[in-house]
Parts: C-alpha cells; structure tokens; sequence
C-alpha cells in the first residue's frame, strides 16, 4: 500500500505581479519609464528581502499602465490581507514604495505607503462589477 504524506503548506512570500502586456512595460507607449531597469530592481529587491517577483502577460486595465498587483504572503493572506492592484506604477518613487511595502511584508502585515496608496486601482473584475449597479 502506497501512503502519502500530507504536509503543511510551504510558507508563500509576498509576491509582485508585474504587467508586461500590451501596454505595460512598453517603451514606445511610455517611453520615458525604463521598464527592464524597473523589472531588474523589483527583482533585485526580492533576491535580497525574501518576496518574489513574476511578470504577467496582460493583467487588464491599460489606461493605468504600468500595474503591479502585490499579493500577500501566506501569513498575509492569514491576516486578512488580499491582493493589491497598483496603477502607474513608472517612476522611481513608487518603484521604492513598491519594494519598501513587500520587505515590510506586503498587504495583511504592514500597510501600504501613504504615497502609494495613491496609486491603488479597483482590479478588472471588481470595477466591471460596480459598474453594472
């Protein structure tokens, strides 16, 4: 007889969501944002505080390019805290933000920056659906 062991689930970090679609992280529709230069640095960032950083191929709402959705970790997550979706996420400052709130431990564990929290969009889905009302 074959057993499997069930284990607890692996601690899940805090992750950025990185749009690079159609609109997002192209430089011939922003081309004052150096968009790889950003990706290197959300990924330098997560190398050395322990979050993660992936891409997605379009996340939706292109007239807020460049969106970033931070994703709480488990812990996070356990605390109430859900996904966040940041728009115009192209210059420095809110590049900084962005890797200040996930080393801090990201939605559910520390609150965004209040600069940032500027920057916070409905997703897709939520703002079709109050729409509808």
């Amino acid at each position: 007889m074959n057993r499997s062991v069930i284990r607890a689930a692996a601690p899940r970090p805090c992750t950025l969501v990185v749009c690079r679609g159609c609109c997002c992280g192209n430089p011939r529709k922003h081309p004052g944002t150096d968009h790889a230069w950003q990706l290197d640095r959300l990924r330098a960032g997560a190398a050395e505080h322990g979050f993660h950083v992936r891409t997605a191929d379009c996340l939706g709402p292109c007239d807020q390019a460049n969106v970033i959705v931070v994703q709480p970790s488990a812990s996070g997550r356990r605390a109430g805290g859900r996904a966040v979706w940041v728009g115009f996420a192209m210059d420095d400052d809110c590049t900084d933000e962005l890797l200040r709130w996930a080393a801090e431990g990201g939605p559910g564990i520390a609150e965004p920056p209040a600069t940032l929290a500027l920057q916070l969009i409905r997703p897709p889905r939520e703002a079709r659906t109050r729409a509808r009302r």
